[in-house]
């Protein structure tokens, strides 16, 4: 299960804090170990300064929590997480919003596009304004019919167990397919969960013109987590999201996970 070690990319702006708030959130569930990192260019003592100075920001924010404070040069903030990511061995970056995005959604910039097309490890995004419950709600996949997705249903199921939420798994009927198809493919999946695990997940067929509609047209609750597999495209054991699967992340309510192709 992720989260036996939680790399947040800290700045001290919105997306910075939310980010430090949802990774604290999630160490605090699984008992894992925190690290807060600021990545910095190379040949700019004073940003190197600055940097410093963010982390003293992130500790008081944080209070008697306790993690790692990093500082690390790079020449670009996501590729700067993922190696550290590697070299310290978490196994979940948490990154923030964008500037400039809606409140309560996901605005991917720089430093989340890199992560979610390179990074190694496993990649959480906290919406805008994103406040961390006290407790977890529920895991949500979204599922799609291929091997990527399959094998995420066990290791989502498995996480599912083991945090004591209910598992659900979702699909997207954008009005293309045929959807008895879909409910077939997502009753396999509940099956898949049930064989790997001997967890009851919930199914769900999300439906709309677009996804940001099949989206809103599903409850979420308080505390859910959406997780969404690396495309087929990805190389091994690297993130990779596709145009679909963007638009999910883009569209969601809640925090979202990535999970990297061969994740185990």
């Amino acid at each position: 299960m992720i989260g036996a070690h939680v790399i947040v990319g800290y700045s001290n702006d919105a997306g910075g804090r939310d980010a430090l708030a949802l990774g604290s959130a999630i160490t605090r569930v699984t008992g894992g170990e925190l690290t807060i990192a600021t990545i910095y260019p190379p040949g700019s003592p004073g940003l190197a300064v600055e940097a410093q100075a963010n982390l003293a920001h992130a500790a008081e924010e944080l209070g008697p929590v306790p993690a790692e404070y990093i500082t690390y040069e790079s020449r670009g903030t996501g590729r700067g997480l993922s190696v550290l990511a590697s070299r310290i061995r978490a196994d979940l970056i948490v990154v923030g919003s964008a500037a400039g995005g809606q409140h309560g959604r996901i605005a991917i910039g720089t430093t989340a596009d890199h992560l979610l097309h390179l990074s190694s490890e496993a990649v959480m995004l906290a919406p805008a304004q994103y406040v961390p419950p006290v407790e977890p709600g529920r895991l949500t996949l979204a599922y799609v019919h291929r091997p990527q997705c399959d094998a995420a249903v066990g290791q989502v199921a498995q996480a599912a167990l083991r945090l004591g939420v209910p598992l659900r798994l979702i699909t997207l009927d954008l009005r293309t397919e045929d959807q008895g198809k879909l409910r077939d493919d997502l009753a396999l999946a509940v099956r898949l969960a049930w064989e790997r695990t001997g967890i009851e997940a919930e199914s769900e067929v999300a439906e709309g013109h677009d996804v940001t509609a099949a989206l809103a047209d599903v409850e979420w609750l308080p505390g859910e987590l959406l997780v969404c597999a690396a495309s087929e495209d990805a190389q091994p054991h690297r993130v990779f999201l596709g145009e679909l699967a963007m638009k999910v992340l883009r569209a969601s309510a809640c925090p979202v996970a990535v999970l990297p192709r061969g994740f185990s």
